[in-house]
């Protein structure tokens, strides 16, 4: 019961995952390309980047790009690589000074050389810093990450190196992306749609929800600050009764 009493006492969420919608709609309501937004989120980017830094988070997951998003328009999509290429470029060295680390999860396979060159150049760059983990989530989905993570304990397997039964799901938790970091407490969606979209499914798994109309670009400090106001007045219980939580939080507290 001691994790469970660690997670219960928690305070402010340590590791928040946002799903930055909204950009389309935004440029949209401003007689604007789609693209014009995907460039004005980059600001409120940078300012959730400094309040989860402040705060002292241990990470923050961006969904930047999903495996869904190849649908999209070529034009958009190309567009969204070259902003990705550009915002690596002029934004890594910043986040080295500020001591936070950088990781794209995803299978960036499908990206450019040239873009795959930067993102190892930019991981490599602020892999010893100890302080935020900036997570972005590009040609990442949710399902691709609990398969590819069958397939390395199905590599083991065939290897001998593991038995089937030994497979559980502590097992497959430490073959997900992101094992080593603490679960994903909050989910924040902006853009006012109610669904996770293939973000995350292993990770969220006990995290809080929560849903914001603001579109991403209109995303600020006070937005973040409501969010994980909200989250702290939550009960999370873990398959536990309110009950046993606030008798755990006393115990710990007298003792």
């Amino acid at each position: 019961m001691a994790a469970l009493g660690d997670s219960a006492n928690q305070c402010l969420p340590r590791h928040v995952a946002i799903i930055m919608d909204g950009n389309g709609r935004w440029a949209e309501n401003r007689g604007k390309m789609r693209v014009y937004g995907h460039k004005a989120g980059v600001k409120a980017v940078r300012e959730t980047v400094t309040f989860a830094a402040r705060a002292k988070m241990d990470a923050l997951t961006l969904f930047a790009f999903s495996s869904e998003n190849w649908r999209r328009p070529e034009g958009e999509v190309s567009a969204l690589m070259e902003l990705f290429l550009t915002v690596l470029g002029s934004e890594v060295k910043k986040l080295h000074s500020n001591g936070i680390r950088l990781r794209v999860i995803g299978d960036t396979s499908r990206f450019s050389a040239r873009l795959r060159a930067k993102i190892a150049k930019a991981e490599a760059l602020t892999e010893d810093n100890q302080g935020l983990t900036l997570n972005i989530a590009a040609n990442y989905g949710g399902q691709w990450d609990i398969a590819q993570a069958a397939r390395k304990l199905a590599a083991a397997v065939a290897a001998g190196e593991l038995q089937a039964e030994d497979i559980t799901e502590a097992r497959l938790g430490q073959a997900i992306c992101m094992a080593d970091l603490p679960p994903v407490d909050l989910l924040i969606r902006t853009g006012g749609d109610h669904r996770i979209s293939n973000f995350l499914l292993w990770q969220l798994a006990y995290a809080e929800l929560h849903f914001t109309p603001v579109l991403w670009p209109d995303f600020n400090e006070a937005e973040f600050s409501e969010a994980v106001a909200s989250f702290v007045a939550r009960e999370r219980r873990f398959g536990c009764t309110g009950e046993q939580i606030r008798e755990l939080i006393a115990e710990q507290q007298t003792g």
